[in-house]
């Protein structure tokens, strides 16, 4: 089965957005460390919105889905999916480590 460009877009953009994601809650980790509350603060508060966009990625998929329309379930499907449960778990990570720094 191929990956029509429309699908290959939507994978690409949770793939892409997931990372950016998780590279922001990253940085928002080092300010902490480095003492920069409203820095890190602002970081994650990014980086929560760019994970609504991978979300709404996915959503365009799930739509598609309960639509009846076929979703490719291919390697790079499960790879963005992927992507994003380890983003969600990374900017919860990323919450708890820099409270710790706060403190």
């Amino acid at each position: 089965m191929n990956i029509s460009q429309k699908d290959l877009e939507i994978i690409m953009q949770l793939i892409m957005y997931s990372g950016e994601a998780k590279g922001l809650a990253m940085k928002a980790i080092q300010e902490a460390k480095r003492g920069d509350k409203g820095k890190a603060d602002e970081l994650m508060k990014q980086g929560h919105q760019t994970l609504v966009k991978a979300h709404q990625a996915q959503t365009s998929m799930l739509t598609q889905e309960a639509a009846g329309e076929e979703i490719p379930i291919q390697l790079l499907t499960i790879h963005s999916q992927d992507h994003l449960m380890n983003t969600i778990t990374f900017l919860d990570l990323a919450k708890e480590i820099i409270e710790l720094y706060n403190r």
